[in-house]
């Protein structure tokens, strides 16, 4: 049975602490993630963003404090938390050597499918690489990669999805992809927990924004929220070159005047 969790929040975290000897990472984390939303904690490097997840995640165990996910006390019923959840790491977990469609049917026979190929057709479909489904993953770019290996993550419908910086080392072009997949899960009802250094990226998905530092989550709100914890900007006149598209409308404005 699930402990007594409001299952209103997918993940809550109360007082989570860990140290690595005499190193604190994590100093009193307290955090809870709505069914359904994008979460997304920011933080520079070696903030702590992946030992979070780690012990989310069942991988590492927490110094003290409580996490729960899908009201699964991460502790005391880590099997139970690791039957509803799915990670993908900061790098593609996937075999170059097979195809895109043989990565997803392992997978799913790994996981005991009836249906491995339908499963990976499914998938492929889903994240647009039924065209590249039997190439060699090596052929592959960055952002195609990154979709399959969040495909292959998806094989068994699990209810949350952990994302930890799954766009680093992507070109802008490839992180737009992951982008859209990552709204593509939450639109189907998926509960993404995502950690990233990139400010756009947790303005572009997040419907809330969690900013780990010095181990503490020292904000967390939606956007607009946080938004209200700095000043109003100054308004100052700056004068400014006029953009190639003003340029051209006010050439061709003055042109249909005559």
């Amino acid at each position: 049975m699930k402990g007594d969790i409001e299952m209103a929040n997918a993940i809550q975290v109360k007082g989570l602490q860990k140290s690595f000897k005499e190193l604190h990472v994590l100093k009193d984390v307290d955090l809870e993630v709505e069914t359904g939303t994008i979460f997304a904690l920011l933080g520079s490097n070696g903030a702590g963003k992946t030992t979070i997840v780690k012990i989310l995640t069942t991988l590492l165990n927490q110094d003290r404090g409580t996490a729960a996910v899908n009201g699964f006390d991460v502790a005391e019923q880590p099997d139970h938390v690791r039957r509803s959840i799915s990670l993908t790491g900061q790098f593609a977990a996937v075999d170059e050597i097979l195809t895109g469609r043989e990565n997803l049917i392992l997978i799913a026979r790994l996981r005991h499918f009836e249906h491995p190929r339908q499963v990976a057709d499914d998938l492929l479909n889903r994240f647009g690489l039924t065209g590249a489904a039997d190439r060699r993953v090596s052929t592959y770019s960055g952002g195609m990669r990154r979709r399959l290996d969040i495909a292959m993550s998806l094989i068994g419908n699990p209810e949350i999805i952990f994302l930890d910086e799954p766009t680093t080392g992507l070109d802008p072009e490839a992180r737009i992809e992951v982008w859209k997949t990552v709204k593509a899960l939450a639109e189907g009802g998926t509960t993404v927990f995502l950690t990233t250094q990139y400010l756009e990226e947790a303005e572009q998905l997040a419907d809330r924004i969690g900013i780990l530092h010095g181990g503490s989550i020292i904000a967390n709100g939606t956007l607009a929220e946080l938004k209200k914890l700095f000043p109003p900007a100054t308004v100052e006149y700056v004068e400014k070159e006029p953009s190639l598209e003003q340029i051209f409308l006010a050439v061709v404005g003055k042109k249909e005047e005559q």
